[in-house]
């Protein structure tokens, strides 16, 4: 539930602001939610994370107070290139806004709303954009130390590691058999001193960092063939365990991420409490006023309406790996499985949201990307859209293939059409290859990689949209782990439930080819 930061101090290290507004209704990943009046429940050691990842901590909290509107707060922030990173975005509104993760305790469906009365802090996230309009950054008091910018990137801690000097080894280990005078009279000497190799291979005793520092004092003391041994050892090739390689927790991944521009494309509502299935009622007919003379007869035509029938669906992955992978391995290995399910839920989810659209939506007829006829098309789909649902559309969402080919269009002198260059008030809109979020002839534009099929320029990878048409329900995300103890092995699903309604079918207009 984002709301704006208002005071970044990069002098002291502090991010302030108001972290949640009470009864202010937001998207989240529940669906359309508030937080009611003292609903939030704080714990200990409350840190200030990137984009709700818990593995990349900025700060932490340092003070807070809640009054009868919401929840006001300060962070400091950590001297690390992160935090300076954090500070320069704040204070240039680059990320201006708070979102508050929590486990939710008790809540009430209100009208289609998700109303949490009882909940507990789990984390405070800076993030880039708010889902409430009007969430951006109300003031930045951001000051610099004399003669210092405000974001001077601080060096993190450097590991140390044995160095290497040309064919010399200095290693820090100090072994107890090895008086410390010794030690140092050993590294100096080692470092001096450069001993040439023969080119013929020579069993080397130096087989750690221990029998290494041995042979150092012996070199030190006159022993040639441990000046050999010494000067040997600095082949990192023939002595693979004095030179460790170290493993990050760094995850690279170019494959999943959180994104869902589809469902972010439409409305959100809060899934109901029970039931695979639930109704929302329509109207079919609709009552008639018509010219009447006097004493005519009035005109009358009686309203309808039918339900419209909604499924739920159950959205769940597993993992099953062993104990000891989960009790040996590092800490974040836990923590990036659960990342990566999140990011499979995510596809699975926005690939529904793509179908029903793709299954409710209006043929909008064959053509071929050029200017002409994406102006076309998006003139069509207005149309069509407003006299279907007597709502307006405002999204249109992209395969990758058809961002780049909207990127690509230029006019007659060879200017791009939906890219602001030097004279912006001529363009078609606002995309960037830095981006996947635009703006095409005055449409939000959303890229998804859910719509490319073939070439990714076919039939369904353009869909403009009224969201008020579509509506996605969803619960909270779970988590269940079971202990397999035949098989000494951890199953974890992640689940959780969605449905998608098709209220008004006519509120979507898909791209089609000639």
């Amino acid at each position: 539930m984002p709301v704006s930061i208002t005071a970044s101090d990069a002098e002291s290290r502090i991010i302030a602001g108001r972290i949640v507004q009470w009864d202010a209704e937001g998207n989240t990943s529940a669906g359309r939610t508030k937080f009611l009046p003292n609903s939030i429940q704080f714990g200990k050691n409350t840190k200030l994370v990137l984009e709700h990842n818990q593995t990349r901590p900025l700060g932490k909290l340092v003070e807070w107070s809640q009054d009868d509107t919401g929840i006001t707060a300060s962070f400091k922030i950590a001297k690390t290139t992160a935090g300076n990173d954090a500070l320069e975005e704040a204070a240039t509104g680059l990320r201006s806004d708070f979102s508050v993760g929590v486990e939710v305790d008790a809540w009430d469906n209100k009208d289609g709303v998700m109303a949490i009365s009882s909940s507990k802090l789990i984390e405070v996230s800076l993030v880039t954009d708010g889902a409430i309009p009007g969430a951006e950054v109300e003031k930045v008091a951001a000051t610099e130390t004399p003669g210092t910018a405000a974001t001077e990137s601080t060096p993190e801690p450097q590991i140390e590691e044995p160095k290497t000097e040309g064919d010399d080894l200095v290693s820090e280990t100090v072994s107890e058999a090895v008086s410390t005078e010794a030690v140092e009279a050993a590294k100096a000497e080692v470092k001096a001193t450069s001993y040439p190799l023969n080119s013929q291979k020579v069993r080397n005793p130096i087989v750690d960092k221990a029998s290494y520092l041995e042979h150092s004092v012996r070199a030190s003391m006159g022993n040639e063939d441990s000046k050999l041994y010494v000067a040997a050892a600095a082949d990192t090739t023939d002595n693979a365990g004095l030179v460790p390689t170290r493993q990050l927790t760094e995850v690279i991944n170019g494959i999943s991420n959180a994104d869902r521009p589809a469902i972010d494309s439409i409305s959100r509502g809060a899934l109901p409490d029970a039931g695979m299935t639930f109704e929302i009622p329509k109207i079919t007919v609709a009552p008639t006023v018509a010219a009447a003379s006097e004493g005519g007869t009035p005109s009358e035509t009686d309203q309808n309406s039918e339900f419209v029938s909604v499924s739920v669906s159950k959205y769940i992955g597993q993992q099953t790996f062993s104990l000891e992978l989960l009790d040996r391995s590092s800490p974040a290995f836990f923590a990036e499985l659960v990342r990566q399910m999140e990011f499979a839920y995510a596809k699975a989810t926005d690939a529904a949201v793509v179908a029903a659209l793709i299954a409710g939506g209006t043929d909008g007829g064959n053509r071929t990307v050029s200017a002409a006829n994406v102006a076309d098309f998006v003139s069509d789909a207005a149309v069509s859209i407003y006299k279907g649902t007597l709502g307006f559309a405002q999204n249109i969402i992209v395969s990758p293939e058809q961002w780049g080919a909207l990127m690509g269009l230029v006019d007659g002198s060879n200017r791009p059409i939906f890219t602001q260059t030097i004279n912006p008030q001529n363009a078609g809109g606002d995309l960037t290859a830095t981006g996947v979020r635009g703006n095409v002839l005055g449409l939000n534009l959303r890229v998804d990689r859910n719509l490319t099929t073939g070439s990714g320029v076919g039939d369904n990878t353009m869909i403009i949209v009224n969201p008020d048409a579509y509506t996605w329900y969803e619960s909270s995300r779970l988590q269940l782990q079971t202990n397999l103890i035949s098989t000494g092995q951890v199953q974890v699903g992640y689940y959780g439930y969605g449905a998608v309604a098709t209220k008004l079918g006519a509120g979507a207009y898909r791209w089609m080819v000639a």
